[in-house]
């Protein structure tokens, strides 16, 4: 250790301001100085914590700018919301949204939430896609100001007091466990995934597990906790149901069509092969 150490300092002890001071922000002078500047991560096992919580939790805001986007790719592409379910977004957006105007009004760390704000944008424009393919075009318009509105009000504390605010809170977590039903019972329903992503899936489910971890660093509130307990509860449902349909990517409603277009060409086929029967001319001779 000793060895490593007296090379690794000599770099540590000139790293370039910026990163100093991103550093000392994220673990604070003590722990900077203990994990960086001496590199002795021995003389303090809660400055390691830290550090491993901070890095969970930037990782997980890097993974949520992009985590949605093989969803976004599926709807686009196949042009279809089958299989994905829009009050399960609608409920997850607003638990979001709430959990947002919390943990910015309280001030916790960036690093703990970062993600929500990332995912909520995301959220809002796969839900449209989903109402647009679903040949609700009207309700984008509804579904988009709604949310501007509420998020008006939640971060104004002349229309919703910190009490008020705290309620809504524990309220989120309910939310953040809900809409995850919705989705489940579709899949459940339909007996495949349809066009929902995997990738997202299993994101969601390391992304709620690691929560879990930098809460109880990080942020001694039991709101948010509880709230991602549930929500790792759900998302390993959901995981499993991805794993057991992975060979059936087929619903059961587009079977039901695949079915009867294939039967419609097949009745087809038999009737134009009838009528060429009927039409052609008959080789015996007359007389």
């Amino acid at each position: 250790m000793d060895s490593l150490r007296s090379a690794l300092q000599p770099i540590t002890h000139n790293l370039p301001a910026p990163v100093t001071k991103a550093g000392r922000t994220l673990l604070g002078p003590f722990c900077y100085k203990t994990l960086v500047l001496d590199i002795d991560p021995f003389i303090s096992p809660d400055c390691v914590k830290l550090a491993i919580s901070k890095g969970l939790g930037i990782g997980i805001i890097g993974a949520s700018s992009i985590v949605k986007v093989p969803q976004l790719i599926k709807l686009l592409n196949s042009q279809s919301a089958e299989g994905v379910s829009f009050l399960s977004y609608l409920l997850e957006s607003g638990s979001f949204l709430i959990s947002l105007s919390y943990n910015i009004r309280h001030g916790f760390p960036f690093s703990t939430y970062g993600e929500t704000a990332l995912i909520l944008i995301q959220n809002i424009v796969i839900a449209a896609l989903v109402l647009n393919y679903s040949g609700k075009q009207a309700g984008i318009a509804a579904w988009v100001a709604g949310l501007a509105a509420a998020g008006t009000a939640l971060f104004r504390e002349d229309i919703v007091d910190v009490k008020t605010l705290a309620w809504l809170q524990a309220g989120a977590g309910i939310l953040g466990v809900a809409s995850k039903v919705p989705q489940i019972l579709t899949i459940w329903q339909q007996g495949g995934t349809g066009q929902l992503s995997a990738f997202a899936v299993i994101n969601y489910l390391l992304g709620s597990l690691s929560r879990i971890f930098t809460t109880l660093q990080e942020v001694p509130d039991p709101l948010i906790l509880y709230g991602f307990i549930a929500g790792f509860t759900l998302n390993a449902i959901l995981a499993l149901q991805v794993i057991w349909y992975w060979n059936s990517p087929t619903s059961k409603t587009e079977s039901k069509k695949s079915n009867k277009s294939i039967a419609g060409k097949g009745s087809s086929g038999e009737t134009t092969g009838s009528a060429a029967k009927a039409k052609s001319p008959s080789t015996r001779r007359r007389g």
